[in-house]
């Protein structure tokens, strides 16, 4: 099953796998944002699909030029400059991402090949979790270790962090510059030290005379950002529309080749001692995946929670045979 649709004469395709919360949020927001020329959506789910391509596709005249094709064979994916992988088991109330890991693993051992196999030259982007451990196996199953698949890492846990920051301060998200690195999860390590607002570093902004990130301060406030997504996935089930959102900002520095330094995993290869594992550091995203990552300054207490979250997923993959 596809639809009419063709790519002819497009000049960037997308493929969103997994037509459930996390991926329809993700092509909507592509839709809406305008990122891409033809957008597929696969799903073994067919009803479910061509139920969601439908939806999209009746949306079009209210937003930039898109053709939108799928179905439940991944030929739909066939030549996709940039393919999203959303699809797995669901991360239920009370459960960590962590958790997630064995049934996800063998589900992206199993895709992975077979995504590369139509499409040879594509960016992939994880965003299934526990998204460090999805994307470590899929480099591991694939040998693809140039860059061209990563994850999603902490750019939604960053944009989280910048929200707080804004809101404590008065001040618009875009003024405001702040890092969560390591493991997209738990052992997740917020970069204080280079944290700013208005170009004013964290630790010195005030109002008023009065210190506004007080060390108590920022302890609720990563506190917040931890366990955020657990309180979205009490109360609605999932959490969708952020990481739509910022999917859509990785799909765009892929596609446009923005050279944005963005929080996304990628295989370590020795910045901070790190090696044989997916962790995030701010790292430049551009048309041929994800790839430098820069030296970013750390406190000492910032290296060793980066170093322990290294290790809390180095535990994992041991324990799944990576």
């Amino acid at each position: 099953m596809t639809a009419t649709h063709t790519a002819v004469g497009r000049s960037t395709k997308l493929s969103v796998i997994g037509a459930g919360s996390v991926g329809t949020a993700v092509a909507y927001a592509c839709l809406v944002r305008g990122s891409a020329d033809v957008m597929a959506l696969f799903d073994t789910n067919p009803g479910k699909v061509r139920a969601e391509i439908l939806d999209l596709n009746h949306g079009t005249q209210f937003a930039p030029s898109c053709l939108i094709e799928g179905g439940d064979d991944i030929a739909v994916t066939a030549g996709s400059d940039l393919v999203v992988v959303t699809a797995g088991a669901k991360q239920q109330p009370g459960q960590s991402r962590l958790e997630l890991a064995a049934a996800n693993v063998a589900l992206v051992r199993e895709l992975t090949p077979r995504l590369l196999a139509v499409s040879p030259d594509a960016v992939i982007v994880f965003v299934s979790n526990p998204v460090d451990i999805v994307t470590y196996a899929a480099i591991s199953a694939t040998g693809v270790t140039d860059g061209r698949i990563f994850g999603s890492g902490t750019v939604l846990d960053s944009g989280r962090l910048r929200y707080l920051l804004a809101h404590r301060a008065g001040v618009a998200v875009e003024n405001v510059h702040a890092f969560v690195v390591g493991e997209h999860g738990d052992s997740e390590v917020a970069l204080w030290s280079g944290a700013t607002v208005g170009g004013v570093p964290v630790d010195a902004f005030t109002i008023d005379g009065e210190p506004v990130f007080g060390p108590e301060v920022r302890t609720d406030l990563f506190h917040e950002v931890v366990r955020s997504a657990y309180e979205i996935i009490h109360g609605k089930g999932a959490t969708n529309l952020a990481i739509g959102l910022s999917s859509a900002r990785i799909v765009e520095a892929v596609l446009r080749n923005q050279r944005r330094v963005l929080p996304v995993s990628t295989l370590q290869t020795g910045r901070h001692g790190l090696r044989d594992v997916c962790l995030s550091l701010p790292t430049v995203v551009d048309s041929l995946g994800a790839h430098t990552v820069l030296e970013v300054p750390l406190s000492e207490e910032e290296a060793s929670g980066l170093a322990a979250s290294a290790a809390t997923l180095h535990e994992v993959q041991s324990s799944l045979d990576l």
